[in-house]
């Protein structure tokens, strides 16, 4: 009997390991329909899960309801599972090269408990030939088989977008490998048991981990280059969102926008491709130039700001601004590699008086990323920076950000959320 009969008939069980934002909607969406056991190193996070708390802020109480799923940080229940997905992160480190160890682990925890039949899909987003290279020689090593022989390996990149509640794990296309035939239709009808769409079939577990990282190396280019125009058109002294309105009129016109690149995907997977590229002996020059624009673009806004309060005569070294939003994007909780915090620490590094506030974030897990917290909104405030275009955000108004501002103070509007709206004081947006 095939492993997808197995499952169907819950004769086997799927087992998630990493219930981050990628994992415990996988998880979720098949225990609706399937045995599961969702698995993850973190004890106080499965305690929450199993009081049906999501601690990403992602998910409802109804979302775990009427689920066959099993919340566990101990290996040993991972014994009863046969098909392992593996979805934890996939870092950089502080020199922007791939961090390994969350899937190095993940791959640990399961060779532990691999059995002879059994398949294991990674989602996590790497670069072209980490599943054979780095991962499938852990599992070979901790369950002491062969692989392909004794156990099967695939790879289906995730395609979660925290916030989004459109396009979510079962309304989406999925993307499908194995390392062989039978594998490659196999891991195809198990998510087909909850993905609508259906799925592609990818030609090799290379070309699937391709795939996944060069959507979001795409995004990333795209938006460099509108973060480039800003700074360009922000000289000439026009702005760069009316410019894209104009454009985009034409009918092949690509519409991106300039922001802040932060997160766990579009500010990190091109730096897995690059990686991969210097390993075979070449320099990727477009890629690694979008990260440079986009890395830099935190800076940029702080700098933006102090040269227009020192223009107008502010004291910088005695100046306040608050920043408005913290979080990597607007209408989630998630704080990682939130470029906002370059925001900040390039106004510190001016002697400026920086409060930030955000509806969203959790003020201890900022204190603890970045070093700085939350704080209430105060009055005579040099300049005002909205970082991130929070809904909670998008109705204020001229009056309010006056109710807000010093005498000669400054808005900046990161994603030109208020446009043409703000006619009485300094504005500036990308």
């Amino acid at each position: 009997m095939s492993i997808y009969n197995k499952i169907i008939k819950k004769e086997a069980s799927i087992a998630v390991i990493g219930l981050g934002y990628v994992g415990l909607p996988i998880a979720l969406a098949f225990a609706k329909k399937v045995k599961v056991i969702g698995f993850d190193i973190n004890e106080e996070r499965v305690n929450l899960m199993k009081k049906g708390i999501d601690p990403s802020n992602e998910l409802g109480k109804a979302d775990f309801k009427n689920s066959d799923i099993t919340f566990t940080h101990k290996l040993e229940d991972l014994k009863k599972a046969n098909f392992f997905i593996v979805a934890v992160p996939t870092p950089i480190d502080e020199h922007n090269l791939p961090d390994l160890k969350p899937l190095i682990g993940a791959s640990t925890t399961v060779g532990k408990v691999l059995k002879k039949g059994d398949y294991v899909v990674y989602e996590s987003t790497v670069y072209p030939g980490c599943t054979e290279e780095d991962c499938i020689p852990v599992l070979e090593k901790l369950s002491g088989m062969k692989f392909i022989k004794d156990f099967k390996v695939g790879y289906s990149p995730e395609r979660i977008n925290p916030g989004d509640k459109e396009h979510t794990i079962t309304k989406i296309l999925k993307v499908v490998s194995g390392c062989d035939k039978e594998s490659l239709d196999n891991i195809a009808k198990v998510y087909e048991i909850i993905v609508e769409p259906g799925t592609h079939k990818a030609s090799s577990i290379k070309v699937a981990e391709a795939a996944k990282i060069i959507e979001n190396t795409q995004r990333d280019v795209n938006i460099a280059l509108m973060n480039e125009l800003s700074i360009i058109f922000s000289r000439m002294g026009i702005n760069t969102y009316d410019v894209l309105a104009a454009a985009g009129t034409k009918w092949n016109f690509l519409k991106f926008f300039p922001g802040l690149v932060g997160g766990h995907c579009i500010g990190v997977d091109p730096y897995y491709l690059t990686y991969k590229a210097e390993s075979l002996g070449y320099h990727a020059r477009v890629i690694n130039s979008g990260r440079y624009v986009n890395d830099s673009m935190g800076f940029y806004v702080a700098k933006n700001l102090v040269k227009r309060m020192s223009a107008v005569g502010k004291n910088i070294s005695k100046s306040k601004v608050l920043v408005m939003g913290a979080t990597f994007k607007e209408d989630v909780s998630d704080i990682r590699n939130s470029k906002v915090a370059d925001i900040v620490k390039e106004l510190k590094s001016f002697s400026v008086k920086v409060d930030v506030v955000d509806p969203h974030a959790n003020g201890e897990e900022l204190k603890h990323e970045y070093g700085f917290g939350l704080n209430k909104i105060g009055k005579g405030y040099d300049g005002v920076i909205v970082a991130v275009n929070h809904k909670e955000y998008t109705t204020l108004d001229e009056k309010y950000f006056k109710s807000l501002l010093s005498a000669k103070g400054i808005l900046v509007d990161v994603k030109g959320m208020y446009r043409g709206k703000m006619k009485g004081l300094t504005y500036w947006s990308l």
